[in-house]
C-alpha cells in the first residue's frame, strides 16, 4: 500500500474527530493572527516612520497649536529640506461611532512630505481646484462605499457647525502597512470657514531633513528658536512620536495580547494533547502494519505525517479568516490592523511546531513498538 492513500484512510478513520481537531488549529491560529494584527496595528506608525522625518508639536501637548507664521522661521534653520503643516479637524460622519482621522493640509505640501501615498493625477488637480474638495484613504471609501464625487457631510465638534465636502480623490499606500484610512481637507477652507480664534494657527508642523544624521541638530534648533514664546515647541523624530501614542495605549494593548495569548496557547496544548490521545489509541493498528512487513521508519513517518497534515491545514484555514477580518476593519479605524507576511509564516510555524511535538511522543513509541506485546493486548 502507498504512504498517501495509507495517510488519507487514517484521517478519515474518525472523521468528525479529525474535523474537530482541524478546527481547534483553526480557532487557535485564527486568535493568533488577529493578535499579531493587533501588535503590528498598535506599532504601525513606527514601522512606517520616514528616518528623515520630524514633528513639532506645542511643548505642553499636541492640541496646543502653533503660529502659521512658524512654517517660514522653520525653513530658514540650516538642514531642513521641507515642511509642512497639519490640523485635526474632528468632525463626524453620520454617527460619533464612525471615527476616522481628518487632517487639514496644504496640497502642494503635503504629497512632497507622504511620497508614499499615491493619488491619480486628475484626482490631485481636482482636489487643488475645489476648495472644498476633500481627498480620502483606499480603505475609507471602502468602509463608507465613497466614489470619486460624492458629497460627504461633517458635522464639527473642534470647530462647529455643518461641512460639507466633495470627495475628489482617493489615495493608496506603496506599502501594505501605510494608512489607507485618513481623510485631508484644504486647510485654507478651515481658515476660511472656521472660527475667527483659529485664524493664523496650525495644529503641528511636520519636516523633512536633508539628511538623517541632521535630525537630532534640526530638532534642537527648532525648539531653541521659538523657546521663550508665546507657543513654545517640542520636536522630535516622527517614529518617537508615533511611539508616543503606542506608549499611552501600552496597557491596552499588553491586556489584549496577554489574554489572547493564554487562551491560544491554552488551544494548542488541549489540541496537541488530542491528537496525541488519537495516535496511542491506534497502537494494536500500527503494530499490524508493522507485522505485515512495514519498517519502524515508515510508521515513524506515518504518524507525523498525520499530525502535521491536520495542523497544518486547521493553521491555514485559521489564518485565512485572520486575514480576511482584518482586511474588513474589525475596529473600525480605531487601531490600524495590519497581518504582515511574517506573522502568516510565523503561524504556519507554530501549528506546524505543535502537530510535530503532539505527534512526536507518540511516533517514536510506535516505531519502537514491540509488534508481540502490542498484539498481546488485541
Amino acid at each position: 500500500m502507498r504512504f498517501l492513500p495509507l495517510l488519507l484512510a487514517n484521517l478519515r478513520r474518525k472523521k468528525i474527530r479529525t474535523t474537530l481537531t482541524i478546527g481547534s488549529f483553526a480557532v487557535a491560529l485564527f486568535l493568533f493572527g488577529l493578535l499579531a494584527a493587533i501588535h503590528f496595528g498598535f506599532r504601525q506608525g513606527i514601522d512606517v516612520a520616514g528616518a528623515d522625518r520630524l514633528v513639532v508639536i506645542g511643548r505642553t501637548s499636541l492640541i496646543q497649536p502653533l503660529r502659521l507664521t512658524y512654517g517660514d522661521r522653520i525653513r530658514r534653520i540650516p538642514g531642513v529640506k521641507h515642511v509642512a503643516h497639519s490640523t485635526w479637524f474632528g468632525g463626524v460622519y453620520q454617527d460619533p461611532k464612525n471615527f476616522f482621522p481628518q487632517f487639514a493640509i496644504v496640497p502642494e505640501d503635503w504629497l512632497t512630505m507622504y511620497p508614499e501615498f499615491v493619488v491619480d493625477e486628475d484626482e490631485w488637480r481636482e482636489f487643488v481646484a475645489d476648495r472644498q474638495g476633500v481627498i480620502a484613504g483606499r480603505k475609507l471609501a471602502a468602509r463608507f462605499g465613497w466614489k470619486v464625487g460624492d458629497r460627504i457631510p461633517l458635522r464639527g465638534t473642534i470647530f462647529g457647525g455643518s461641512w460639507d465636502f466633495n470627495l475628489r480623490g482617493i489615495y493608496r499606500g506603496l506599502r501594505p502597512q501605510d494608512d489607507e484610512t485618513q481623510f485631508w481637507l484644504r486647510h485654507d477652507y478651515l481658515n476660511e470657514k472656521g472660527p475667527q480664534w483659529w485664524r493664523g494657527l496650525v495644529g503641528w508642523y511636520v519636516i523633512r531633513v536633508a539628511r538623517p544624521d541632521d535630525a537630532a541638530p534640526v530638532a534642537k534648533a527648532i525648539d531653541e528658536e521659538f523657546a521663550n514664546s508665546e507657543y513654545e515647541t517640542r520636536t522630535q523624530s516622527e517614529k518617537a512620536f508615533a511611539a508616543s501614542f503606542v506608549k499611552q495605549m501600552g496597557n491596552i494593548e499588553f491586556l489584549i495580547l496577554a489574554i489572547g495569548s493564554v487562551v491560544f496557547f491554552t488551544l494548542l496544548l488541549v489540541t496537541g494533547n488530542t491528537m496525541a490521545i488519537a495516535v496511542r489509541e491506534r497502537t494494536s493498528e500500527l503494530a499490524i502494519l508493522k507485522a505485515v512487513g512495514y519498517s519502524d521508519r515508515f510508521v515513524l513517518r506515518l504518524v507525523l505525517a498525520e499530525s502535521l497534515v491536520i495542523a497544518g491545514l486547521g493553521g491555514v484555514i485559521g489564518l485565512w479568516f485572520a486575514r480576511g477580518a482584518v482586511e474588513r476593519d474589525l475596529t473600525q479605524g480605531l487601531i490600524l490592523l495590519y497581518l504582515p507576511g511574517s506573522a502568516v509564516a510565523a503561524g504556519v510555524a507554530f501549528a506546524l511546531g505543535t502537530g510535530l511535538l503532539a505527534g512526536l511522543l507518540p511516533a517514536v513509541s510506535a516505531m519502537r513498538l514491540s509488534v508481540v506485546d502490542a498484539l498481546r493486548s488485541v
